[in-house]
């Protein structure tokens, strides 16, 4: 039996609607750890069903580091007006901004990286092991590997969120668009540093 007190802890932790809670928890059999799990599960399955509707209306968030030598534009879509104007749109924005100008991605996705880009990472890796007496099928697999993890690294949606390792930012978005229950994009972003 799933008592209040779980549903509200879940609820505070999740900020996830009460119902949902309390469905996670009563599949979890009350453990609140495995009740996260399922929300992000179906956080998942929601936003992938919600990533086909257009997202005409949003913001453009803003970011100064407080150096003043880091600044981020952001423009964020969503479906509706009303969630645009949402505290949590304006938090989940503000938090992409952040995380651009720590991390400094130079893509949106990882399959948006232009393969001409990749090509001159290909050639320093191949360099290095170069010596190493490996088989070339070996050196190529390597290398696919490093690019692959560069290529993650470099774009904004496969990086880990700056608060949370354990999460990607496409994980961060997901989350927000299971409880705001429409469509979020990140249709661009310029990051500046002097």
């Amino acid at each position: 039996m799933v008592t209040i007190d779980q549903i509200r802890k879940l609820r505070q932790e999740t900020s996830v609607s009460i119902i949902e809670c309390k469905k996670a928890l009563e599949e979890a059999q009350g453990d609140i750890n495995l009740a996260k799990e399922i929300l992000r599960k179906w956080g998942r399955d929601f936003a992938g069903k919600k990533l086909k509707r257009e997202t005409k209306e949003g913001l453009i968030e803003t970011y100064i580091h407080p150096n003043k030598k880091i600044g981020v534009m952001l423009e964020l879509g969503c479906e509706s007006d009303f969630v645009a104007r949402s505290e949590e749109f304006q938090k989940l924005a503000h938090e992409l901004c952040l995380q651009i100008a720590a991390m400094n991605p130079l893509f949106l996705d990882p399959k948006d990286v232009p393969e001409e880009f990749l090509e001159g990472e290909r050639k320093i890796y191949r360099e290095q092991f170069s010596d190493t007496g490996k088989p070339r099928k070996i050196i190529e697999e390597i290398v696919e590997g490093k690019i692959k993890k560069y290529k993650e690294e470099i774009s904004l949606l496969s990086q880990p969120w700056i608060k949370d390792e354990t999460k990607t930012v496409k994980d961060l978005i997901d989350g927000y668009i299971a409880r705001m229950g429409e469509n979020v994009v990140v249709k661009r972003f310029v990051r500046y540093e002097i």
